[in-house]
């Protein structure tokens, strides 16, 4: 018989802007804090792994160096994934996977991302440092995210005001919410440094970023970003009446790589096949909000009521530190449903696109 796994805590660094708040704190001084805190509260069990997205560390197994930074101990291994801005959720789905398998039963997964300590990397032999590595081989599509973005907000027809006031939307509702539980002081900060009061006519002043002539601009675009998030997951069995997430099903899926954004909608359809569950049902969405176009398309594209969507504002307004991003949106959903006293049964959508056209969806439940 299968174990049931379980969300019972979650917690995140406050997010900084690449080159500000955290330009001096590398990713295991940003991910230590955040697996101490939430390995503290479930101090009745042992951490028997760490599961941490990433995609622009130095190497070397960041996962246990940050496993060893939060004082978890000699024999806690540490696995570092890498499934570029799914990283995060990634991860969150291999560790629940290790717990329904029955092979472990303390899991502490999440993502952490210092774009501001990245390391530049080289070819051997080459005069300098290459921008990105690529998200598919030669021969087929590999966009870089702006442009991708564009393209899809003109395949699926999501206009320049769609998408600046969906921007000034994140923004304002960032700024109204109170993420103080959620979070974890680092660095002296225990806020987030991005969310701003936005005017619309400032937005719509703002030249295309990516295509000339386009919508996609630097206000309805997520940040380069630094932070952390990670989660405790448990068997149903051993949470001893803690309130938590049980995750109900995951999925990870892939799409055209030139159009990347899509990803969520066929990992969001093969949840909700999978489960039987329809978007009508599902009280909480969060979606990594890396450019309003992306969002807005799949959104549509799955009917969901925006209403439900990212109701305290996300990437556009907190920032999008990329290996860490698909963790904090399931730590954003345990706050909307766990914290805040949701019923049992109450029903939660995580999701993120990845760049080389890739989707991961999971579907959660309060318990």
């Amino acid at each position: 018989m299968s174990e049931q796994p379980v969300v019972v805590a979650a917690r995140r660094t406050p997010i900084g802007t690449a080159g500000h708040a955290y330009r001096s704190l590398t990713a295991d001084r940003l991910a230590a804090p955040v697996i101490a805190a939430v390995a503290a509260e479930v101090s009745h069990l042992a951490v028997e792994d760490v599961v941490l997205g990433n995609c622009m560390g130095p190497g070397g197994n960041l996962a246990r160096v940050s496993a060893l930074a939060a004082g978890l101990g000699h024999e806690v291994p540490g696995v570092t994934v890498d499934r570029q801005c799914g990283s995060g959720l990634a991860a969150i789905l291999l560790a629940g996977q290790a717990i329904r398998a029955g092979d472990l039963e303390l899991v502490v997964a999440g993502g952490v991302e210092s774009a501001s300590t990245a390391p530049l990397r080289t070819m051997r032999g080459a005069a300098g440092p290459y921008p990105r590595a690529p998200f598919a081989p030669e021969g087929h599509p590999d966009p870089d995210m702006g442009p991708a973005a564009e393209a899809l907000a003109t395949a699926r027809g999501v206009s320049r005001e769609r998408q600046d006031a969906y921007a000034h939307r994140s923004h304002a509702l960032a700024l109204a919410a109170d993420f103080g539980e959620e979070i974890v002081p680092v660095g002296g900060r225990s806020a987030d440094e991005r969310p701003r009061a936005l005017r619309m006519a400032t937005l719509a002043r703002l030249p295309s970023a990516f295509v000339p002539g386009g919508t996609v601009t630097a206000g309805n675009s997520s940040p380069i970003s630094d932070g952390a998030a990670a989660v405790a997951l448990v068997p149903d069995r051993l949470r001893e009446g803690l309130p938590g997430l049980r995750l109900v099903a995951g999925a990870v899926v892939g799409c055209d790589p030139s159009l990347p954004g899509w990803g969520p909608v066929p990992a969001v359809r093969r949840v909700l096949g999978r489960t039987g569950v329809t978007m009508e049902q599902v009280a909480a969405v969060e979606i990594v909000e890396a450019f309003a176009a992306q969002v807005l398309a799949v959104t549509d594209a799955l009917e969901a009521d925006l209403d439900r969507v990212c109701a305290q504002g996300g990437a556009l307004a907190l920032g999008h530190p990329w290996g860490a991003t698909g963790a904090v949106v399931v730590t954003r959903l345990f706050s909307r449903l766990v914290r805040a006293g949701a019923p049992q049964g109450t029903l939660g959508l995580a999701a993120a696109a990845v760049g080389g056209g890739l989707g991961v969806a999971a579907l959660f439940e309060v318990v």
